[in-house]
């Protein structure tokens, strides 16, 4: 496409909603374009997109699934408001195309786009869509799937298997070597997990009694920030605890074995850095899609499935001193992590725009089947 244009990128709320948006932002403003975020000042979106020197425009909108009646009504309410928010920022942006990435902070946007009839491409991460992505994504340029089957929800000929885009910087991580130190990364998400939490505070001793040797770098999310490094202060551990990594690629980097929840997210990053680990489902994510994605690691022979009602301080024990004992598996487990690794989700997201935005082909509403384009 000659000439950089603008293109808004939609998406909130956790860093599995943010890292892909910025992944692919940043190879869009490689190419030249203006890349736009529309998000809220409560969520991840705030503090990261600013950062990597990104302009973001606000809208008020929350979440209506597992919040409660009250929370629920009240995003309603707020719905119609934040479309003319959306669309008054579309007058004064002009996008030439939407990027989402699906929840509730994209749901206003791809509304706005739809009444505004500009196009739009969506990307569904995991191997059910949420509410969003399964009804605007109808109505998509393309739909870009980690999961083959995903590609029942939306309409045929407009779905494209892409992966989860990840910054470059993951993909130039170097295989790790054991050493004498054994690096245990735990991380529950930028929200933190209250289990994850609790799990490594048990195995504390387990730890120190047994003389292995190990680091720990620990993300707890804000919550329960202040306790978990309270109490690792006094344990006899080595290693760090942090509310949030600022820099994800470097702690995986320095991992030999990861613990963590099986957001989309999460694993395209685990899958970029080539890294094994030890995955603990989230149960109540939507439609039980961390466990479908779990599962899908586990089989490729990347990761180890721990549910999230057996992952106790002696199970973590157990677990990773187990993998410590055998680097022959690691090396294993971390080589196909890498081999499901899609290092060219980012450039495809941007060429598709690229493509949407050129062709400012409008979806037929009233048959969102009537314009495969593949």
């Amino acid at each position: 496409m000659s000439g950089g244009v603008t293109f808004a990128m939609a998406g909130g709320g956790t860093g599995g909603h943010v890292m892909p948006l910025l992944a692919v932002a940043q190879e869009l403003r490689r190419r030249g374009h203006r890349p736009v975020f529309i998000g809220t000042r409560q969520g991840l979106e705030a503090r990261l997109v600013p950062a990597a020197g990104f302009p973001i425009e606000w809208i008020e909108i929350g979440g209506w699934k597992r919040v409660g009646l009250r929370r629920a009504l009240r995003t309603l309410r707020q719905l119609p408001w934040s479309v003319a928010r959306v669309l008054a920022i579309f007058r004064r942006w002009k996008p030439a195309a939407v990027f989402s990435l699906g929840g509730y902070v994209a749901a206003p946007v791809m509304a706005a786009a739809l009444l505004g009839r500009v196009p739009y491409v969506v990307m569904e991460p995991n191997a059910v869509p949420g509410f969003a992505s399964r009804w605007f994504g109808r109505f998509a340029a393309r739909a870009l799937l980690s999961f083959p089957e995903t590609a029942a929800w939306f309409p045929p000929g407009r779905t494209e298997l892409t992966g989860v885009p990840v910054r470059e910087e993951f993909f130039s991580i170097p295989p790790k070597p054991l050493g004498e130190e054994f690096v245990l990364m735990i991380s529950g998400g930028s929200q933190g997990s209250r289990r994850l939490n609790q799990a490594a505070r048990d195995s504390w001793p387990l730890f120190r009694e047994s003389g292995f040797a190990v680091r720990f770098l620990h993300q707890t999310g804000p919550a329960e920030y202040a306790e978990v490094a309270h109490a690792f202060a006094g344990s006899g551990l080595r290693g760090e605890i942090v509310s949030f990594f600022e820099d994800m690629a470097a702690a995986l980097a320095a991992a030999d074995l990861v613990v963590c929840r099986a957001g989309a997210g999460a694993l395209a990053e685990l899958a970029a850095a080539g890294r094994p680990a030890i995955l603990v489902p989230f149960p109540y994510a939507a439609d039980d899609h961390q466990r479908r994605n779990a599962e899908a690691a586990a089989r490729a022979g990347a990761a180890r499935v721990v549910p999230d009602g057996e992952c106790t301080g002696a199970r973590l024990f157990r677990e990773v001193t187990e993998l410590a004992s055998r680097p022959d598996l690691l090396e294993a487990m971390g080589r196909a992590a890498r081999a499901r690794a899609r290092p060219d989700a980012a450039r495809r997201a941007a060429t598709l725009l690229e493509e949407a935005a050129g062709s400012r082909g409008r979806v037929d509403t009233a048959n969102p089947r009537s314009n495969n384009s593949l």
